[in-house]
């Protein structure tokens, strides 16, 4: 049985564990040490970083790191064979950024029902859920498999490394932050950056150079049309719930170099979204053949996020949902995801998977993110019926 105190206090002790994309070791090692403790095998892994990088596959990855760190946690199955479960969550989280905050942003504080800090809500609660679930279900038919992963936030490059290391399991639950919404498909998102060249001149002679920002302004309006494309007639049923399924933005822009002169160079970013069913490559090349024709040749950089699904039918998905309704009184709404994840890398391997966990996803990555100890306590027990009846 889950200890609701015992697990909160190692979440705070997660928090209080800085663990920005990149430097993620200490929680590593944190992470395997609280296995041990709670009767769990353990280990922390440290994966070859220049080999995950030219495996097929590759995901890319946007943080600078010069290591690799995970851990691995099980609970030992009774019967030999069974298949195996695993829960997967990140360790690593983004950074604390410059505001201020009325708890300080890893100091773990428990006030009002709520736990605060860096990574509280984005993911160290479900990852604390999931490693107590592990540790409460007795005798399990298959190996219960709690697989803490480093770069989830910058492109899932830890999760791929820990497939790559061991992929044998028959279904996965990320204890991502859902709100108790069940979590079976979600879009892809790819990072894209450009360089728009330009001509410069004095202001005063505005006409004998050409503007770099001007030249943008076209393309930045076409891409407000292929959005309007990617989200005609969507055709999955969960994302068809979203108003804007699949988004496309523009997220930084970086032009000229003086008010008095033609700008002669911009650089923009951006992350397009990509539909449940299209694939990675067709995707870019729309974009490309799109930015093509404004005379712009985009790179894709960082994380490449492709779409995914697992059936809502599947057994395991149906197993999720019944285990979620016994702790909380009704089944968890079924729904999709805007947003890139880890899921994707399970489901690539053909490894059914879904995601829920709490609520407050609407704090994560902002000031004074929190989560509620309540769902925390929650989404351990749910984990811990999922790991008890599979397999059965």
């Amino acid at each position: 049985m889950v200890d609701p105190e015992a697990l909160i206090e190692d979440l705070q002790r997660f928090v209080r564990c800085p663990s920005v994309t990149g430097g993620e070791r200490a929680m590593a090692e944190l992470f395997a040490a609280r296995a041990e403790a709670l009767g769990l095998e353990a280990e922390v892994v440290e994966f070859d970083l220049d080999a995950v990088r030219r495996a097929p596959g590759y995901p890319g990855e946007e943080a600078p790191r010069t290591e690799l760190v995970g851990a691995v946690a099980v609970r030992r199955g009774s019967h030999p064979g069974t298949p195996r479960l695993a829960f997967n969550g990140h360790i690593d989280v983004v950074n604390e950024g410059g505001e201020d905050w009325v708890h300080a942003p890893w100091s773990g504080d428990r006030s009002e029902g709520f736990v605060y800090g860096r990574g509280s809500v984005d993911m160290k609660a479900g990852v604390a859920a999931a490693l107590h679930a592990a540790a409460a279900v007795e005798s399990p038919r298959g190996d219960v498999v709690v697989v803490a992963t480093p770069s989830e936030e910058d492109g899932g490059l830890g999760t791929f490394a820990a497939l790559e290391r061991d992929s044998d399991f028959a279904g996965c639950l990320i204890p991502e932050p859902t709100a108790f919404e069940l979590i079976c498909a979600q879009a892809g998102a790819l990072t894209f950056a450009g360089v728009v060249p330009g001509k410069a001149a004095h202001a005063a002679l505005r006409l004998e150079g050409e503007s770099a920002i001007d030249r943008y302004v076209p393309f930045h309006l076409a891409l407000h049309e292929h959005e309007r494309a990617l989200n005609a007639g969507v055709a999955h049923p969960l994302m068809r719930a979203h108003e804007l399924p699949y988004p496309l933005l523009v997220g930084r822009v970086a032009g000229g170099r003086w008010s008095s002169q033609v700008p002669d160079r911009l650089e923009f970013e951006g992350r397009l979204g990509v539909p449940i069913g299209t694939p990675v490559e067709e995707a870019r090349a729309a974009l490309d053949e799109l930015a093509a024709r404004h005379g712009i040749e985009l790179s894709w950089t960082g994380g490449q996020f492709a779409p995914a699904d697992t059936d809502p039918r599947h057994p395991f998905i149906r197993a999720v949902a019944a285990a979620a309704a016994e702790e909380l009184g009704s089944e968890p709404p079924l729904a999709g995801a805007t947003y890139g994840s880890d899921m994707r890398l399970w489901a690539e391997r053909g490894i059914p998977c879904a995601m829920l966990g709490p609520g407050g996803i609407e704090r994560a990555h902002g000031v004074d993110e929190r989560v509620a100890e309540d769902d925390v306590v929650q989404t351990a027990r749910i984990f811990e019926r999922v790991a008890r009846g599979f397999g059965a």
